[in-house]
């Protein structure tokens, strides 16, 4: 299986993380898997809506130090 796609969207407030991320998206294949790496808490909120309109799947989020946000996106098939 291929790794993730990074994408760092650490220091970035909205929408800055969902416009990185939805560029990542569009270049990703079928079935692959993103990392988003967020600071804004707003990413909270924001992420899993955009991941809804565009029909990916969030796998998981988790809390890092430093008040990092991951996320774990898995583009349709």
């Amino acid at each position: 299986m291929p790794e993730p796609i990074l994408v760092d969207a650490r220091g970035h407030h909205c929408p800055v993380p969902t416009l990185k991320l939805r560029k990542a998206h569009e270049a990703a294949a079928p079935g692959a898997e993103l990392v988003l790496l967020a600071t804004d808490p707003m990413a909270r909120i924001d992420v899993p809506h955009f991941a809804g309109q565009i029909g990916a799947q969030v796998l998981d989020v988790a809390d890092q130090d430093g008040g990092v946000i991951r996320f774990r996106i898995r583009k349709a098939p």
